[in-house]
């Protein structure tokens, strides 16, 4: 079996991190990318942000806390030979199921689309024009109508609200500022705008009544009514989704590689801090599951999947719940769009298995992934690979087998670490830099996961930050609030992808506070100012 080990001399640490930052580079990884300083909460990249799919291992609990950095990918010159033809040539008789420890070079996709947005925005461009770059006056129009034909029908329902009066698009604009104001002061109720407490803010509270605010709250809605077309349960909101959809597709390009994760969407700490334990236990559950397709170089995310907890049937959440069927679904829907080229997809231990991986490069989309024995969907690989040797190994050291052009890896640093990859070359070596253990060989396919899971770690811990803090009762809406601030985040990562950023810098917080006005019509649109 092929194996590796050793590790090589400790270096100071300021070489290390200097080694760290040129193999970061190299990647085109972005640093900081919401403008701000702070420390980094993303010591483990070898897990998914969802509590329900963090890797772990059956045998070794105790894994260590890793600190990655990647380093340059070499380019394969040509498209890649088949997985099928190429499995075909590799396998060996005798060996478990095709897996041999014979090793072959195997290059990985040739890349050479270039990546970020699509569209040249002006210097002068405002944050409201990146804005409505996913979320344009025609979907606010449409939040008009759908809002007015709501009101009325339950009006003529439950009887007349004299209190209400048509909402305009002015005054829709301004509802979703004070919504989007709870994603910078972080306030436990967007009404404590209006209060003469600690998140009262009278800059913006005589844009709007409160009673005003509150009817527009009420009777809020994307689609009014069910049509007979509409039979899930997201018919609420679906046309946003697939709208938002369009917005993320036409004005962005991601890079070679992505990563399928959960993004963090956990309750607003805040209310956690101050609620009592009985109003904790009223709070009611998610009854979503939210799923991205995220690109590793910017941060910008390509795809939203939404899958509700409803339903016994087949396909429902209840069922699927931590299991492989739930997973590869998830997996095939964000990635139904990048199929023909050359995607490298990093996935946590929920989404990695091999059927799945064989099913994708057939569709030239690539993946490298942590495996684990109690998460993942282990069909079709050797158990020799599954087991934890007897004998002691050493930090570096590592075992790997290979079919065709995936490589099953084995390594070890104070725990055992498995990767399936048809991603990177199972002969070329990497390296993970510690700051404390120095250098520790490992094959390049960790080091790529390392990096990319890390920067992705790191980007979870600030825009999570930035999530709209109003928490609703009803699935619809809060899956609503979560895209709005996804939007956000995304149209910042291209405001500072753009010529406006160098006119002038604003920080993510900043750029929000910048939105909030314009949408509540307090400030010129025009960044220069």
């Amino acid at each position: 079996m092929a194996e590796g080990g050793g590790g090589g001399p400790r270096r100071k640490a300021l070489s290390l991190l200097e080694a760290a930052r040129s193999r970061y580079e190299s990647l085109q990884i972005s640093d900081d990318v919401f403008g701000e300083s702070g420390q980094d909460s993303s010591g483990n990249p070898f897990y998914s942000t969802s509590a329900d799919s963090r890797s772990a291992s059956s045998q070794d609990e105790d894994e260590e806390q890793l600190a990655a950095a990647e380093g340059p990918v070499p380019r394969g010159r040509g498209r890649r030979v088949p997985r099928a033809v190429a499995a075909e040539r590799q396998q060996v008789p005798g060996e478990e199921g095709g897996w041999t420890p014979t090793l072959r070079d195997a290059p990985p996709p040739d890349f050479k689309d270039s990546f970020g947005p699509t569209h040249k925005m002006p210097p002068t461009a405002s944050a409201m024009d990146f804005f409505q770059l996913f979320v344009p006056d025609n979907v606010l129009k449409n939040m008009v109508v759908q809002t007015n034909m709501y009101a009325k029908k339950y009006q003529e329902r439950f009887g007349k609200d004299d209190a209400w009066m048509e909402v305009t698009l002015t005054e829709m604009k301004a509802f979703l500022g004070y919504m989007i104001s709870t994603s910078i002061h972080h306030c436990e109720s967007v009404l404590s705008i209006w209060s003469s407490g600690f998140y009262s803010n009278k800059s913006i509270a005589l844009i709007m009544t409160q009673p005003r605010f509150e009817k527009i709250l009420k009777y809020f809605h994307i689609v009014a009514f069910r049509s007979s077309q509409m039979t899930h349960g997201l018919y609420k909101i679906q046309p946003f989704l697939d709208s938002l959809q369009h917005g993320f597709d036409s004005t962005f390009r991601p890079s070679q590689t992505q990563v399928l994760h959960e993004p963090l969407i956990d309750e607003d700490p805040v209310f956690i801090a101050t609620c009592t334990e009985r109003e904790l236990r009223k709070r009611k559950k998610r009854k979503f599951s939210l799923w991205v397709r995220q690109c590793s170089s910017t941060g910008f995310i390509c795809q939203i999947y939404v899958h509700l907890k409803e339903g016994g049937g087949a396909d429902g959440l209840d069922t699927l719940k931590n299991k492989p069927q739930l997973h590869s679904m998830v997996a095939k829907s964000l990635c139904q769009n990048a199929s023909g080229k050359n995607y490298i997809i990093f996935t946590g231990p929920s989404i990695t298995s091999l059927n799945l991986f064989e099913e994708f490069e057939k569709q030239e989309i690539y993946c490298c992934g942590l495996l684990s024995s109690r998460k993942s969907d282990c069909t079709g690989l050797p158990p020799s690979m599954l087991h934890n040797p007897d004998a002691p190994q050493s930090r570096g050291q590592y075992r790997i087998k290979m079919k065709g052009n995936m490589s099953l890896i084995c390594w070890y640093n104070k725990g055992h670490f498995r990767f399936l990859t048809n991603a990177y070359s199972p002969v070329q070596q990497g390296v993970i830099i510690k700051r404390k253990s120095g250098e520790i060989p490992c094959p390049l396919a960790v080091e790529a996961f390392a990096a990319h899971l890390s920067y992705i770690c790191k980007y979870d811990d600030k825009y999570s930050k930035y999530f709209i803090s109003h928490k609703p009762n009803k699935t619809w809406q809060q899956v609503f609030w979560f895209t709005i601030s996804i939007a956000i985040n995304n149209a910042y990562i291209l405001y500072k992808m753009s010529d406006a950023y160098h006119v002038k810098r604003y920080s993510r917080a900043q750029f929000g506070e910048r939105l909030i006005k314009e949408l509540l019509g307090l400030e010129d649109t025009s960044p220069s100012h």
